[in-house]
């Protein structure tokens, strides 16, 4: 297979570089979309795919969710963090039915506390209370946390070791 070597130039000087030739051989699962120039040479084009901030804590979530299982005797401590509120259910995933829920939407956690700016790590101590109040006045004292796709830090383990301390198992 004739290839065509061509001088490339780079700053005034002179090195050897390989262009590729006429017949590229990309193997198949390999999908690169090719374009032809004006002089008949075939240049490859690669594309980046560019991801949001959402796409990735939904692909760190699946992850999570193939590990993480909440059954009868161990539910799920879900957890779902937005700019203005802190949402945490308890989840039996094989009745597929919330055993418990604390927002920061209920009066009696917003009452209070003054956030204006959403919730602050105060706030996600007070929700994981409340949910381990809950969860150990239904008999619930072991249960799988599932952080959602969201880093271990901050309002996200402010709440999970505001839960332990008040009696939950992890």
């Amino acid at each position: 297979m004739p290839s065509a070597i061509a001088p490339l130039s780079f700053l005034g000087s002179s090195i050897l570089g390989v262009s590729y030739s006429q017949n590229l051989r990309i193997p198949p699962h390999l999908n690169f979309p090719s374009t032809t120039s004006s002089s008949g040479r075939h240049s490859l084009v690669i594309e980046a795919k560019a991801t949001t901030r959402r796409e990735d804590r939904a692909a760190r979530h699946s992850r999570i969710r193939k590990k993480v299982e909440g059954t009868t005797e161990r539910p799920r401590l879900s957890v779902f963090r937005s700019n203005k509120h802190l949402y945490v259910q308890v989840i039996d995933d094989s009745k597929m039915h919330t055993l418990a829920a604390v927002s920061t939407m209920q009066k009696s956690i917003s009452e209070g506390l003054d956030y204006t700016s959403g919730p602050t790590i105060e706030v996600a101590k007070k929700v994981g209370e409340a949910i381990a109040k809950s969860c150990l006045e239904k008999g619930i004292t072991k249960v799988a946390f599932d952080r959602g796709g969201y880093p271990y830090h901050g309002r996200v383990e402010a709440l999970a070791d505001a839960a332990r301390e008040h009696g939950l198992v992890f």
